[in-house]
């Protein structure tokens, strides 16, 4: 697989706690010149850097969290969150669950919560982070039903703030089980080209990753 194929579906993130606006700059500017699919930043740098990448003149798309890392804030908040983020110039967004309420088998609640962000993005594009880590594999498949019923866009492993990131097996089974026109983002852990090259061909259209342009760079 050719390597621009690859930086074509990448989504260039920074989400730790201590980044600066150096660093999303940086972000910024890697995204142009490598022609990822998108950054994907917090919320707060949002604006900011939508309008860095207009004064460079480029189509670069801006991607951000909601609910982020834990998915339990209320469906309120995380409304509010993508509304905001929307104004700001996200075209992107990518959603926790609330996982607790997936224990609790509260299926219908998860339902509408997804179906209220979907409805707030305004028809950008919505990914669904379900956590793989913490689910069983049942809970897993469920959830891709549900996702796929809520109409989002992408169904989406991880954070990459819990116990493990992305595996082969998720991947493969997700793609397997969403329905037809929901997508596959594998986040969390991906280290390098091979393994971005895998999970491509197991069926992930994202890849959420810090690593392929240092990797890039490396050669």
């Amino acid at each position: 697989m050719e390597i621009n194929e690859i930086l074509s579906k990448v989504d260039h993130t920074i989400l730790k706690q201590e980044s600066t606006w150096e660093d999303i700059k940086q972000i910024c500017d890697d995204g142009m010149k490598y022609k990822t699919a998108s950054i994907c930043i917090a919320p707060s740098y949002v604006k900011q850097a939508v309008e860095y990448i207009k004064e460079n003149n480029s189509d670069l798309k801006v991607c951000t969290v909601i609910g982020f890392p834990n998915g339990y804030n209320t469906t309120e908040t995380k409304v509010f969150e993508t509304q905001n983020a929307v104004a700001n110039g996200a075209v992107e967004i990518d959603m926790v669950i609330n996982i607790g309420w997936l224990k609790d088998k509260k299926y219908d609640s998860i339902l509408e919560e997804i179906k209220s962000i979907k409805k707030a993005c305004n028809g950008k594009l919505l990914k669904v982070i379900i956590e793989t880590c913490l689910l069983t594999e049942e809970e897993k498949i469920k959830m891709c039903k549900i996702v796929s019923e809520a109409g989002a866009d992408y169904i989406k492993t991880s954070t990459g703030f819990s116990k493990a990131g992305a595996t082969f097996a998720d991947v493969e089974l997700m793609a397997k089980n969403v329905a037809e026109g929901v997508k596959v983002k594998a986040a969390g852990g991906i280290s390098g080209l091979e393994d971005a090259e895998k999970f491509i061909n197991l069926g992930a259209s994202r890849l959420g990753t810090s690593r392929i342009i240092k990797a890039v760079k490396e050669i």
